[in-house]
């Protein structure tokens, strides 16, 4: 820091050192850390005032007694918010299938409660609420059609000095006009000679503009401009340029006044378009130029270009009244033509939020890594003819049928239903009579009538199927079970198919015993082979296409359960350990493919089509396999179509003990659905069949184990559930031993007796009112009597049914196992529970506020997956529920809930689908007055009582942190309220009960504690809370009382306070940045005359350039976020960028808003910023021109010591001043203020902005001038546009001296050219008028900063400091 009174040195030749100061730190860099708490000290000790809050205008009541003014405005559509605003849709949902998921009848039986909800929500259409004007809210210049123009280039007289010694290829035109340069080729014009490709010429092309204003296009042989040219074109001469490509491609011509022409042709189409557009500018500027000469008389060429100099030399100059006709046309034009200011800050460009909100798409049915598999063949070595004649092709001498699943070896279980599949032959198919497959079917009664949709003969035979897996690794693997005909043991029957000699003999022996089985035992099935190969080779899910399947090998009879064959599946990939494994000798091919988003003819795992299904007999058909979702909330999606499928697995029988029948050994297990136990009553036919049968059957058969008392079982058996299941359904079991030897012996007459009945099992379906899924161990019953679902299990004491004989002492036998994969019943108990509880008490029972909460806290508990799958049905539920409560402590509970949901879906990443379920899902319930309440009202009342402090806090944080949801549940139901019952007809300020406005209002007041004082210990919940709150806001001006939604505004910003940190300033410029992005925002403000009396035309506004209390009241969110920046700009660097950018970010989204593109429409917006010129002149004295130009202001080689201290010199750039006075000597009384940044008013400053204050400067600035005190000033200002208002813009005592930094100079600067290139000439003109010399002084004096800042320093400074623009 400079003695006092010494002179400093001239910038450039003071050395490259560190500061005294600095230096006397402990180590270099540590001033600024230290200037900001000192500057931190000296703010604790000065009183900071609270900027008083501004009233705002009853906004509806104006607006209402101004109607007339507005109406009559020419301008009224700034004033006035458009009638169609917003609007509610209902948008079809996209179906993929062919017909609806939902069976025909589902809706009608559905009795539950919750599988109507359920029901409901997979055939509701989405309902939207669209904001028409929305994207006006946010800036994006892809939407409005923001194309930077491509500027002309211009060659400077800097540019000229610096290249001077360089190639003349860079000089250009010498007056700055349009120049352009760059390769051609030229054809020949004339008549002698036709223009053909040969008579092209390529030459270099250059455009210069000459000293009297025209053009020429010279060409030469290379790209040596410095020469003489080959030849010239005179564009005074040219009438048009057009495109031309008969003759060459990207060829254009030059048409000239002598009917000549000129074909040029370039090496690309962008190229030849350039040409174009810059030739046909400079014929427009022709023209346009003629035009002027005409109006004007043809002034002489001397005189206009003398004029033209005095007019650049000096800025005070003006023209001559003979050329003010010239020069107005000369304005317009270039107002017309001129490219937007903030086009070229390059701020602008980085201003597209349009990626910053997540694109929110309606829930749709998503799958994992989908992989299609083709079965084409299974081939034995043991093959022959099996037709009677032998006339035949070769195959293999007995049906044998395959089943494909996903086994995960990493999660240990089966990850897919099976895949049935029948390869046979169809001669091969015909060994088994067709009677046996009859047995099966019976009347068509099935749930979803899919021959109605789809010929049945098309699902027989599949051979391609989808398999999906949610989480791909190289674990998995894709497994295929062969079997046949039951005809005896494993071994045995594998036996002919293990040795490699191929005797025909063998064949025929296999072929006659498998004829004779097939006729007997055609229904009965036996477990024979199984082969597994991988599918991925890494957990992206890239497919491994090379591998194949393994050796078929033969299937143990003490190994066939899933969990045996997973063991099997982990020695898979250890050579030594499947080299012990017995194979049977064959080839099955089946391969594996990526699956493409449409596959046409794809039908889902209920057998109903997508869209593209080509209805034809010779169509291949493509069959979903469902997969087994792990039950993770992060694999789990919200179900969107109706799904409701049980799997069977009959898994053990242990029958080695029982004594109530003589034989049980080939036990076969037969499986009906049934949904009474009366003595007559038939199975439902809901079975999905095998392939070649019916779709649907009423029974299926287990494979059977030849010889085995303990038989084990594999099978899986898929059951269509009936939409509403009740206490009656079960599942029926009935075994059978199943006679394998046919050979009768003596001469007994006995009919062959195949099946010998040896007992019944059953499971009830319905526990607890949920679908029974666990592992079962259930007793075997010899026979089967009326009523038997009626009898309790052995041991459990008295029961009302009929008596029954249990095998083995009622022991639990049998064992199996279901697995449910339904999108209308839910395995949770909790849920259920509480569904259940609210269907009780909707028909009629008594709601209990006690009970009700009971069941909606133990909701806490409900899984993670089951919370995500029914989603939307949970959420309605919930909803409906708010609005039916008659008890605060039940709304809170309802809110607590729903505050527990959406914070599972955003700590599991899930949050899309919260956003998908506010769009499109949520609907408010009709609004009956006398009933129900609305939603918006009862969740902003409970959501009051959970942010009170004395409430649970982990609560509240997550209510803050996750606030969004809430707060757009709240904006979609006020929406749905409004116009669904006729309100939005009404006037702003009778839409919403006093009620709702209180609840609204103690919302806010609630929620800003938290935020300013949680900002520490749980930034991310404060940092939330703010943005929704702001959304929330100014969502409410589309729907609410505006004066109402202002003095929410106020209750915020009076929660803040100056000196506040900067975690709070940010949060505060975020709300004003998201408020004041409001798509109406300039209604909202007002733009128009607030005088007294009669209504006033806008020519006699009272203009505002400062901020005024009425200003500030009249237009209040730009007067409010005026006065925030003037604060703002009080404060330290980091706050005031923030203020700078928000009010800048708004000027640039005002600028390329189309709805306001008109000069009219600028100007009247612009009169709404008027006030920051105020707000730049108080902080003038913080803009040093030597900061802001990157050479020595009056650099020039006869400068003087004077001029070195930076005094203003004659100079053309700066306007004249005064004399000067020397510096304060008493600069040290506060040099601790000025070393922390913050002098009071009374203390003066270095010189700056190369300007001094005169004596009627303003209050709020430094003076250098020692002999004129602050106080005197005051008295003097009665010239000044300030006699009403003493204080400066931010209202605060305390000062900042400390200099602004380049970027936000330049942005300051930036906001003050638009408004002055946006505002009325009357109004700039009214502005000189009114304000005090000193006033006008520094308006000029910051105008003539602007010279500086955007200053062109050259090309070689451009390169030398990076690139960066100046």
């Amino acid at each position: 820091m400079a003695a006092p009174g010494a002179m400093p040195l001239h910038p450039a030749l003071v050395p490259p050192e560190t500061r005294k100061f600095t230096r006397a730190l402990s180590k270099p860099g540590t001033a600024a850390e230290l200037r900001q708490s000192v500057s931190e000290v000296v703010r604790s000790s000065v009183l900071v005032a609270k900027p008083k809050l501004i009233e705002p205008i009853d906004y509806e009541n104006v607006i209402v007694q101004k109607k007339t003014q507005i109406l009559n405005d020419a301008l009224r559509e700034l004033l006035l918010f458009p009638y169609d605003d917003f609007q509610t849709a209902v948008l079809k949902r996209e179906r993929q299938y062919l017909c609806s998921t939902i069976p025909a009848n589902a809706e009608r039986e559905a009795q539950s409660l919750f599988v109507t909800e359920c029901i409901k929500t997979y055939n509701s259409d989405w309902h939207v609420v669209n904001y028409k004007y929305e994207d006006y809210s946010q800036f994006r210049p892809s939407n409005k059609g923001i194309k930077l123009e491509k500027l002309p280039v211009h060659v400077y007289e800097v540019d000229e000095e610096v290249d001077k010694d360089e190639d003349a290829a860079s000089l250009g035109s010498q007056k700055g006009g349009i120049t352009k340069q760059g390769w051609l080729y030229k054809g020949n014009m004339n008549s002698a000679i036709s223009v053909t490709m040969r008579s092209f010429k390529r030459r270099f092309f250059h455009l210069l503009q000459l000293g009297d204003g025209s053009y020429n296009l010279n060409f030469y042989k290379d790209e040596k401009i410095s020469k003489e040219p080959k030849g010239s074109i005179f564009l005074d001469s040219c009438m048009g340029v057009v495109q031309n490509n008969k003759v060459r491609r990207f060829a254009f011509e030059l048409k000239m006044q002598d009917k000549s022409s000129y074909l040029l042709a370039a090496d690309s189409e962008v190229e030849m378009e350039e040409w174009i557009a810059t030739l046909n500018k400079i014929l427009q500027l022709n023209f346009e130029a003629a035009m002027q000469e005409k109006r004007n008389g043809d002034p002489h060429e001397d005189d206009d270009q003398s004029k033209m100099d005095s007019f650049l030399s000096s800025l005070d100059s003006y023209l001559p009244e003979i050329t003010k006709v010239s020069r107005d046309s000369e304005i317009k034009f270039k107002s017309e033509s001129r490219v937007k200011l903030f086009a070229l800050d390059p701020d602008a460009q980085k201003l597209d939020f349009s990626g910053i909100e997540p694109e929110v798409k309606p829930f749709e049915e998503k799958f994992g890594k989908k992989i299609l598999v083709k079965c084409h063949d299974l081939s034995f070595n043991l093959q022959s003819c099996v037709a009677e004649n032998e006339e035949g092709p070769t195959t293999n001498v007995e049906p044998f049928f395959i089943s494909l699943s996903l086994f995960d070896i990493k999660l240990n279980r089966k990850i897919s239903s099976d895949f049935h599949v029948d390869l046979n032959h169809s001669t091969v198919r015909n060994m088994i009579p067709s009677s046996s497959q009859q047995l099966l079917n019976g009347s068509s009664d099935c749930l979803h009538q899919i021959q109605d949709i789809i010929p049945e003969i098309m699902l027989q035979y599949p051979k391609q199927g989808i398999f999906s897996v949610t989480c791909p690794h190289p674990d998995i693997f894709l497994v295929a079970r062969i079997e046949k005909v039951l005809q005896g043991s494993i071994t045995h029957c594998a036996e002919p198919y293990m040795k490699s000699s191929d005797s025909s003999k063998v064949a025929q022996k296999v072929l006659k015993n498998a004829k004779q089985a097939c006729q007997r035992l055609g229904q009965y099935r036996m477990p024979f082979a199984w082969a597994a190969r991988t599918l991925f080779k890494d957990t992206s899910g890239t497919l491994d296409k090379n591998a194949r399947f393994s050796a078929l090998y033969k299937q143990d009879s003490n190994k066939l359960s899933n969990e045996d064959l997973l063991k099997l599946l982990t020695d898979f990939r250890k050579p030594e350990k499947m080299a012990k494994l017995p194979v049977i000798l064959g080839n099955l091919d089946i391969t594996i493919d990526n699956v493409s988003p449409e596959i046409p003819n794809f039908v889902n795992s209920s057998y109903i089509p997508m869209k593209q299904f080509e209805n034809s007999t010779k169509t291949v058909v493509t069959f979903e396999v469902e997969e087994f979702v792990p039950c993770i909330p992060k694999h789990t999606q919200p179900f969107t179509i109706y799904n409701n499928h049980l799997y069977v697995y009959p898994k053990h029988l242990k029958y080695d003990s029982q004594k109530s029948f003589a034989k049980a050994r080939n036990i076969a297990v037969c499986i009906e659905f049934k949904d009474s136990d009366d003595e007559d009553s038939q199975p439902l036919k809901c079975i999905y069949g095998r392939p070649g049968g019916p779709i649907f059957t009423r029974q299926a058969f287990a494979t059977v184990l030849h010889h085995h008392q303990n038989p084990e079982f594999y099978d899986e058996i898929k059951i269509e559930l009936p939409t509403q299941l009740h206490e009656k359904h079960h599942l029926l079991f009935t075994f059978y031993h199943v006679s394998c030897d046919n050979s009768s012996k003596g001469t007994t007459k006995k009919k062959d007796i195949i099946e010998t009945l040896v007992g019944y099992s059953w499971l009830q379906l319905l526990k607890d009112g949920r679908v029974v899924t666990s592992e079962q161990h259930v007793p075997v019953s010899v026979y089967l009597p009326c009523g038997y679902l009626n009898n309790q299990e052995p041991g459990m004491g008295k029961h009302s049914g009929p008596e029954i004989k249990w095998v083995d002492g009622g022991k639990p036998l049998f064992k199996i196992s279901t697995h449910l994969v339904s999108t209308v019943y839910t395995q949770d108990q909790h849920l259920n529970n509480f569904f259940y509880y609210c269907q009780k008490t909707e028909s009629g029972a008594q709601a209990l506020g006690a009970d009700l909460v009971k069941y909606l806290k133990s909701l806490h508990a409900m899984e993670g997956h089951v919370m995500i799958a029914f989603l939307p049905t949970i959420l309605n539920q919930l909803f409906r529920v708010l609005t039916r409560a008659t008890q605060e402590e039940v709304a809170v509970n309802v809110t607590r809930v729903i505050i527990h949901v959406v914070a599972q879906c955003h700590e599991e990443g899930l949050d899309s689908y919260l956003r998908s379920y506010v769009k499109y899902a949520y609907k408010a319930e009709p609004y009956i007055a006398s009933e129900y309440k609305t939603v918006h009202e009862e969740l902003a009342k409970s959501m009051t009582a959970i942010l009170k402090p004395s409430a649970d806090f982990l609560t509240s944080n997550k209510l803050l942190k996750y606030s969004w949801f809430f707060f757009e549940i709240l904006i979609k139901s006020m929406a749905q309220h409004l116009i669904e019952n006729g309100k939005v007809k009404l006037l702003r300020n009778q839409r919403f009960p006093a009620s709702y406005h209180h609840a609204v209002e103690t919302v806010v007041n609630m929620l800003m504690p938290h935020i300013t004082q949680k900002y520490k210990d749980n930034p991310e919940a404060s940092k939330n809370a703010n943005h929704s709150l702001a959304v929330f806001i100014k969502r409410c001006f589309t729907f609410m009382d505006r004066g109402f939604v202002f003095k929410q505004i106020n209750n915020y910003i009076s929660f803040f306070t100056p000196g506040d940190p900067k975690t709070l300033f940010e949060f505060k410029f975020e709300f004003l940045r998201v408020v004041c992005n409001h798509e109406h925002y300039i209604p909202l403000n007002l733009p128009m005359p607030f005088g007294k009396g009669r209504i006033q035309r806008y020519q006699d506004l009272q203009l505002d350039y400062y901020l005024s209390d009425d200003f500030c009241k009249h237009h209040f969110l730009v007067g409010l976020l005026l006065r925030e920046v003037g604060n703002a700009l009080q404060e330290f660097r980091d706050i005031r960028q923030i203020a700078i950018s928000v009010l800048k970010n708004l000027m640039i989204k005002h600028s390329f808003d189309d709805r306001y593109s008109s000069r009219s429409h600028q100007a009247r917006i612009a009169t709404l910023y008027l006030p920051t010129f105020g707000l730049l002149i108080e902080n003038a004295h913080r803009i040093d021109v030597k900061d802001v130009s990157p050479f020595p202001v009056n650099a020039s080689s006869s400068s003087t010591k004077d001029e070195s201290l930076g005094f203003p010199v004659a100079n053309p750039l700066v306007t004249p001043q005064k004399t000067v006075n020397t510096l304060d000597n008493n600069l040290h009384k506060d040099l601790f203020g000025a070393i922390s940044g913050i002098a009071s008013p009374y203390t003066s400053s270095t010189p700056n902005v190369n300007c001094v204050r005169n004596a009627d400067s303003r209050g709020s600035l430094i003076s250098t001038d020692s002999g004129n005190s602050l106080p005197e000033r005051h008295g003097e200002k009665s010239n000044s546009l300030d006699k009403n208002q003493q204080t400066c813009t931010s209202g605060s005592s305390v000062v900042r001296c400390d200099k602004l930094d380049q970027s936000e100079i330049k942005s300051l600067l930036m906001c003050f050219l638009h408004i002055l290139k946006s505002m009325s000439d009357d109004a700039l003109f009214t502005y000189w008028n009114k304000a005090s010399t000193s006033e006008l002084m520094d308006f000029f004096t910051i105008a003539e900063v602007c010279l500086h800042q955007f200053q062109y320093m050259g090309k070689r400074y451009i390169a030398s400091s990076g690139g960066g623009t100046h």
